[in-house]
């Protein structure tokens, strides 16, 4: 019996520390949307991955824990912007609280962090040349300046973004409609 509960154990440490590793960086993005702190960010980001561990709802299905991280994150974001710490440190009552509580801007920045971190995974899957050549394009740089910075010729930076598109287009097939959704708000 005691091996089967250290198994559990371990089992529960390695979703914590998946989940940890792999929504960690755009909670805090998302929280500093909300609080324009990055060290704040990281600070309510840790405290809701305390409460996770906490209260062990780890048995959940993912979707679930996802959602109760960035509700958590905004409900600690939003309770820090009304406390008086952020008041005395800011010296502002400005922010518009409505706009930040509203389920459309939570909505809106959650598909956000999502669809960019199921971009930057799908970066991370191409060659580095590639991967190079598109981050520069999605930065708007055009081909002859791609090709100058990573000192190779204009066809190489074509044939890099066609294998590039090639293989990201299947790893981000289910995310073209959350990309459009982002694009059209």
């Amino acid at each position: 019996m005691k091996k089967l509960v250290s198994n559990k154990l371990v089992s529960t440490k390695n979703i914590y520390d998946e989940l940890y590793n792999s929504l960690y960086g755009s909670l805090c993005v998302f929280s500093n949307k909300y609080v324009d702190n990055l060290e704040k960010s990281k600070d309510i980001v840790q405290e809701v991955f305390i409460k996770l561990w906490n209260h062990k709802i780890l048995t959940e299905p993912e979707d679930a824990i996802k959602a109760y991280l960035y509700t958590s994150v905004r409900n600690k974001s939003l309770d820090y912007l009304k406390s008086k710490e952020y008041k005395v440190k800011t010296k502002a009552t400005n922010v518009d609280l409505r706009l930040l509580q509203s389920e459309t801007y939570f909505e809106k920045e959650v598909l956000i962090e999502e669809v960019s971190r199921l971009v930057d995974n799908a970066l991370k899957t191409l060659p580095n040349k590639c991967r190079e050549v598109v981050e520069l394009s999605m930065k708007g740089r055009q081909n002859d300046e791609i090709a100058e910075e990573l000192n190779i010729s204009i066809n190489t930076v074509k044939s890099q973004k066609k294998i590039a598109y090639k293989k990201l287009r299947p790893l981000l097939r289910g995310s073209y409609a959350a990309l459009l959704l982002v694009l059209l708000n």
